[in-house]
Order: structure tokens, then sequence, then C-alpha cells
């Protein structure tokens, strides 16, 4: 399974970081060979851990700018004989996406960092045993660095901890452990799969997965660094061992002790963990904000006055709300006397096309017939939805399927054209397949012989950045499709320039993608949009859904908005990635230029819905046909706006 390596330079052994450097590279590549999923580092000198960790094989890991950056700062951080501990991982993927870096290892947490060979088989049973340690990612390892800590903050000494944990877990566990708070690298393992030098003169220690590994090590390159007298010795199953790095001493232990005897002094002050991998999760916290609302700097074609307000809050035109008298104007010459229906409804089983339908039947008293597009990435949480609304209110219901299995290939065949050349502009093409909605409306509208039909849309969930990044700037007021034939040209001259640049884009899908163009921006939208005449009331909205017909959310989220389209976890997850916002940033932004949020509550929110929803994205990538694991790579390798 997976390769585990590392070594401590105690103090005085003349290596310069260049010379460590070059042995860790050799280790990496000799450890690829179990494992070219995700490799990953961690160094502990001085008063800091540092961490690398990315969904590279080694010998590619070894090849970045951000591995030459990370070493220039352990070099930073390094003093001519400055003890020096340091583990490594090269990862075969058992459970966790490679493409999440909290998957990937080192493992940190709780102030501990390790990496781990092996698979815990009873991770779930030690999670919910022990349900006051907070889970944070899918990878097994994680369990194991949280009993450690949860059995030292109750006062037992590192090697009880260690025996606790291992007396806890079942399955094959070889890891290796740093601490920001003591001054010592744990190993231990339960198969033997450990093997580490014993010092000749050097003082230091080198450990790797197996024998082999280490004599290849010290045939490389270990005798000219003076490693060329050590001799390799395995850690017995059941064994660990503590490599004090000031000194490099050695202590050897037994996981099936009682009792812990060996105690180590505790470093004051705690050395601090800075991980690499999270270095565009602090850019993004301190991407610069407008002062009124909360859209960032990287949002497209915004601009900052002189008091830091942005050019949309400055132009912004309050939603114009008609009233339920103008609604019930309106709707007054086409009501049904004879119970026939006289409106049809667009019900996609999300949240405002739901409370559309029960407005128009509860409220209005209308006779509506419900009508839903199914383009293949209608979630099956929005169609149980579907059913409670139309079941409890009597409504027929009239579901239109597009050719799934062709929608799908098509969404296959444009993100995978996306993914040989990524573009925040081209995004929205993988959500073209579902704007046929519009044109199906208005034929079943011509079918059923009426002039009635209501979407649900609000006009606070305006997402113009998306057009923006095509480079055509969002209109001030007005729906989302309502933009000039100017821009519309813009963005059809956009989409021609990216298809002749990437001409993956060229396929199959294509008619399907001028179709949607057409049902998007050339087709009539005379249709009633609910919210122009009411008040869109988000938390009114959830009570009646939730309290009236149980309706449901989606369990990998808290937010109630878009849970039951499919593509929104993927598309938004590349937004916050590249772009350090979502079309959340947007509609709390304008809930805040509409007086409905503070902006203070907005940053709140967005912080808990901007989480990457990956459970929703594997459904998708599975629907779809791709690998996410890739895409995310791609996605993650992007060049950043912040």
């Amino acid at each position: 399974m997976c390769g585990i390596f590392g070594l401590v330079l105690g103090k005085e052994t003349g290596l310069s970081v260049t010379a460590v450097q070059r042995i860790v590279n050799t280790l990496f590549l000799l450890s690829e060979s179990r494992g070219k999923e995700a490799a990953g580092l961690a160094v502990a000198c001085g008063d800091e851990i540092q961490v690398l960790k990315q969904p590279l094989p080694a010998s590619k890991l070894i090849r970045t700018s951000s591995y030459k950056q990370f070493w220039r700062s352990v070099s930073n951080n390094h003093f001519k004989g400055m003890p020096m501990a340091i583990i490594g991982h090269s990862r075969l993927v058992t459970n966790g996406l490679q493409g999440i870096a909290s998957n990937n290892q080192p493992v940190v947490k709780n102030g501990i960092v390790g990496v781990h060979n092996g698979i815990i088989v009873n991770e779930s049973v030690l999670w919910q045993r022990y349900a006051a340690i907070q889970r944070q990612s899918e990878v097994d390892t994680e369990i194991i660095l949280g009993l450690v800590r949860h059995f030292m903050d109750r006062g037992e000494s590192l090697v009880s901890a260690l025996v606790r944990t291992y007396g806890e877990i079942e399955g094959a566990a070889s890891v290796g452990l740093l601490f920001d708070d003591l001054p010592v690298l744990a190993l231990a393992t339960n198969t033997g799969s450990l093997y580490s030098t014993v010092p000749g003169k050097i003082r230091a220690h080198v450990f790797s997965s197996e024998r082999h590994i280490l004599e290849q090590f010290i045939k490389k390159i270990g005798r000219q660094h003076g490693f060329g007298d050590c001799t390799i010795a395995q850690l017995k199953p059941g064994c660990g061992l503590l490599v004090e790095i000031d000194g490099a001493d050695v202590t050897e232990f037994s996981l099936c002790e009682k009792e812990g005897r060996h105690s180590i002094a505790v470093c004051a002050p705690r050395r601090r963990l800075v991980d690499f991998s999270m270095a565009d999760e602090q850019r993004r916290r301190e991407i610069r904000r407008c002062t009124r609302c909360i859209l960032p700097e990287t949002f497209p074609m915004i601009e900052f006055d002189e008091q830091g307000v942005c050019n949309i809050c400055r132009e912004y035109q309050p939603a114009e709300i008609k009233g339920r008298e103008a609604l019930e104007a309106l709707v007054a010459p086409y009501r049904s006397r004879d119970s026939s229906p006289d409106c049809i409804v667009a019900l996609s089983g999300g949240r405002d096309s739901s409370y559309l339908l029960h407005y128009v039947k509860k409220e209005l008293g209308l006779n509506p017939v419900a009508y839903s597009y199914d383009w293949g990435m209608v979630t099956d949480l929005a169609r149980r939805n579907q059913s409670r609304l139309t079941g409890k209110l009597g409504v027929e219901h009239i579901i239109i399927s597009a050719d799934i299995k062709q929608k799908r290939k098509n969404i296959q065949r444009n993100v995978n054209a996306w993914l040989r050349r990524p573009s925040l502009g081209m995004i929205p093409l993988f959500m073209a397949g579902d704007k046929q909605y519009f044109y199906h409306l208005e034929q079943l509208r011509r079918q059923f012989g009426v002039k009635l039909a209501f979407l649900g849309g609000n006009p606070l969930e305006k997402t113009g950045f998306k057009t923006g990044f095509a480079g055509v700037r969002e209109n001030a007021g007005g729906r989302t499709y309502d933009i000039s034939a100017l821009r519309k040209l813009q963005i059809a001259l956009y989409y021609a320039g990216q298809f002749i640049q990437n001409p993956a884009y060229l396929n199959r899908s294509l008619l399907d993608t001028l179709h949607a163009f057409y049902s998007s921006y050339v087709m009539r939208h005379d249709f009633v949009w609910l919210f122009r005449y009411i008040r869109w009331d988000e938390d009114e909205i959830d009570r009646v859904l939730r309290e009236e017909y149980d309706w449901e959310v989606a369990a990998d989220t808290d937010t109630t908005w878009r849970i039951g389209d499919g593509t929104a976890a993927f598309y938004n997850y590349i937004y916050y990635t590249v772009a350090g916002f979502t079309e959340n940033d947007a509609l709390r932004s304008n809930q805040i230029r509409e007086g409905m949020l503070t902006r203070e509550e907005a940053m709140k929110i967005v912080v808990r819905d901007n989480k990457p929803r990956y459970d929703a994205m594997r459904e998708y990538a599975y629907l779809v046909g791709f690998d996410l694991d890739e895409a995310l790579y791609v996605i993650n390798a992007m060049p950043k706006l912040y």
C-alpha cells in the first residue's frame, strides 16, 4: 500500500538544507512504487512544522514550483546545526478522493502531523464511539491522530496514548507522527512494515516502509552523506520508536504495554503548523470585499470607490415588487370556472419553484398543472419533493424527459473539453442542457390552451458574474435573461472564440447548446415570475415547505438553495476555488442591498454555504461519467484570481 518515509537529523549533523532536500527527493522517488496518486511532506524545524501535499505522484511533485517554494521556506527557517525531523508519504488511495487536500497525507489534526500506511477497517465505529473528536476528512488516518490526541489530552503519556489507540483500531497501521508540543518523532506499527537505520557516526535516523528502499537509499546517495556505516533494522509488529529530534536518541517500546512509562518534555512554546496546502484558503479569507455588500475584488468588472463601496452597489436598482393586488388582477381573467387547468407552473423541485406551486394553488386559488423538465441533472431529492407537493396539493404533474443518457453524454463531452482548457467564462456550458425548459413550457402552454405560465426564479438570485467572466457586463435591472441584443451578440462571439481555441467543444452537444441559447436569449419569456409580485422571503418559504409539506433537505449542506440541481455543487466549487466566491455571495449581497441581511450576517452565511459539497460532486461525476479526481486536480491547479 502507501509508502511512508522520513528522517531525523540531530544536532550538528553537518547536512545543508540542499543535502537534506536531495535525501528527501531520493526517498520520495524510491517510495513512489508504493503509491502514485498523491504525495506529501512535513518538516519540523525550529518553531514550525511545515506541510505540503498535492494529488500528484512524487516524481511530479518534486518538480513543481510549490515544492521549490516549500524548500525555500524550510531553508529560511533552518539554521546551521539545528535539529530537523521530516516525514513523507506516497499515496495509494484506499479511501477519500486525492483531489481533496484534507484526504492526502501528511494528515494534520489537533497539533499532530502524521503519515500512515495501511487501512483502518473500523473507523466508522470509532467515529461514533468517540463522537467528541470532530471529523474533518474522509481518510481513515485521521481517526488515529484524533485518538492519540484524545488520550494525551486526558493526561496519558504519548506511549500510553499510542498503546490505547492501537488497542482501539482494527486493521493495518504503520505510522510516523510529529507533534506541535513534543520534540519527538513517533513511529509505530502493528504489521512490521517499518524499517529504520541504526546510526553510525552520523546522529541521524532514516525510516521507510521497506528494507529495500533503505538499502537503495544508502547505495544511491546515503554513503556520500554519512549513512554508509548505518545498519537497517525492522520495527517488529506491535512495536514503536520514539526518536528525540534534539538529540536523535531512540527509545523502543511495545504497543502491548499496559502503561506508557516513557515521558517526554513538552515543547515551550508550541511549534506553529504551516500547511502550504491550505494557502489558497488563507488567501480567500484575505480577499478585499465591498464595504457595503460582500462581493470580492475577484468579481468580474467590479470597481471600488474611495469608501470601498463597489459599483454594483452604487448602480443597484431595488427589486420592484408589484404587489398581491396586481397579481390578483393579472390572473383574474384566466381563472377557470369548471376546475379545468388555467395555468402551468414550472416545478424544478427546488425551493422557490416548490413554494411557487403552493402559492398558486393555495393562495391564488388557481388550478395549475405542474410541469418539470428532467434533463438528467434533477436530483432524486428534487423528485421526491416534487412528489410531496403535487401529491398533497392534488395537482397533475407532467414530466417532460429529455434523452437523459444523451444529455449526460453532452455534459461529459463539454466537461472534458473544458478540462483541456479551463475558463471561468465557459462554465455555463455545463448547464446548457436544462435551458430547453423554457421551450417546453411554451409548448405545454399551447397544448393546454392556457396563457398563464408561472416561474419561481426570484430577482435576487441573479448570477450575472457567469456572463461577466465571458466579458459581458451584468445589466443593473431586469431578469437574468433580459439583456440587450448587443450583449447577446457579445456572449455568442465569446463562445465562438472559445470553440475555435478549443475544438474539443465542437462535439455532438453543439446543437443542444445552440437550442439552449435560443431558449434562453431568443424566444420570448412572457411568463409570470411570482417574486416580481410578492416579496421573496427565504425564512417564510423554508417554514411553509418544511411545516406543510415535510420538504426534504440535503444531507451535505445546511442551505436549501440549489439542492435540487445536480450541477450546482460542481460549478460552485470551481468558482470558489479559482475566484474565491460563489453564487451564494451574489445572492446574499443582493439581500444586503434589499435590507434583508446585515453584512455580518451575510458573511457568516456564505462561510457556511460555500463549503464544498463533495458528496454531491461525486454523484454528479458518476452520473455524467468523468473522473472527479482528475477534474479536481485541474481545477485546483488553475491560476487563482486572488
